[in-house]
C-alpha cells in the first residue's frame, strides 16, 4: 500500500526593498513588483525603479523556484526562478497570498507606507497570481498592473471579490505567449470585479515594454493625488 504523506516545513522567500533616501517622514505608496518567468528580484527591481525611484517604496519579490537557465556561457550557468507550479498549484497560490502579506505589514511596521496606496506591478507568469491576491483581497490593493500576463484559469468562480481596485493591463502587439486579440478580453474580464480598467498595447513581444514605464507612473501618480 502507497499512501502520499506531506511534511510541512518552513521556507525563505527573498525580496530586495528599496527606500528614497529623502528623509521625508509622509507616508508614500508601496509598489511590489513580480518577475517573470527565468527573472529574478534584481532585474525586476532595475525596471521598477525606473518607473519613479524618488516617490515610491518598492519592494521586488523572488519567486520559490529556482532552476538553471541557459546563457551565453555555458561556464557560468545563470539561475532564473518561477512562481507558478502545476503539481499542486494551489499551494504556490497561498505561498504567494502569504508572502505578499507579510511584505506589505513587515514594511509598513518599518517605513511610512501609504496604506491606500499599495500596487502589485507584474510580468507574465506572475499576472495572474497578482489578480488573485487582489480579488481575494479586496480593497488591500490600489492598483494592479499587468504586464503581458493572463487571467486566472478559475476567474469564474465565486471565490472572487469586487474591488476598489484599478487594473492597468499592458500587452505586447506582437507577444507569441499572449496574443493581443487574446488579451483584449481580458479587459472585460476584469472590469466584472475592478474599480476601472485600462488597456494600453505596445508594439513589442513577449517583453516588458520600457515605452510603459512612464505611463505606469503616471497612472500610478494619479490614483495616488486621488488619495490626498
Amino acid at each position: 500500500m502507497i499512501i502520499e504523506k506531506t511534511t510541512e516545513q518552513r521556507t525563505q522567500l527573498y525580496y530586495d526593498l528599496y527606500v528614497p533616501d529623502d528623509h521625508e517622514p509622509r507616508p508614500k505608496p508601496l509598489v511590489i513588483a513580480l518577475h517573470g518567468y527565468e527573472g529574478n528580484k534584481e532585474s525586476m527591481m532595475g525596471l521598477t525603479r525606473k518607473i519613479n525611484d524618488r516617490d515610491f517604496i518598492i519592494a521586488s519579490l523572488q519567486g520559490p523556484n529556482g532552476f538553471f537557465v541557459r546563457g551565453d556561457d555555458e561556464r557560468q550557468p545563470k539561475i532564473g526562478f518561477g512562481w507558478m507550479m502545476q503539481f499542486k498549484a494551489e499551494e504556490t497560490i497561498r505561498l504567494h497570498h502569504q508572502t505578499l502579506l507579510s511584505v506589505i505589514e513587515t514594511t509598513a511596521a518599518e517605513y511610512p507606507v501609504n496604506r491606500r496606496a499599495i500596487f502589485l506591478i507584474a510580468f507574465s507568469q506572475s499576472v495572474s497570481l497578482n489578480y488573485r491576491f487582489s480579488f481575494t483581497h479586496p480593497h488591500m490593493i490600489r492598483g494592479v498592473i499587468a504586464v503581458c500576463g493572463g487571467i486566472p484559469g478559475d476567474w469564474d468562480a465565486d471565490k472572487y471579490q469586487p474591488s476598489a481596485t484599478d487594473a492597468l493591463i499592458i500587452a505586447g502587439e506582437t507577444d507569441e505567449f499572449y496574443p493581443i486579440t487574446r488579451v483584449r478580453t481580458f479587459e472585460g474580464a476584469i472590469a466584472r470585479r475592478a474599480r476601472s480598467v485600462t488597456f494600453k498595447s505596445y508594439d513589442v513581444g513577449h517583453i516588458f515594454p520600457r515605452q510603459s514605464l512612464p505611463f505606469i507612473n503616471e497612472w500610478i501618480s494619479e490614483r495616488v493625488d486621488s488619495q490626498a
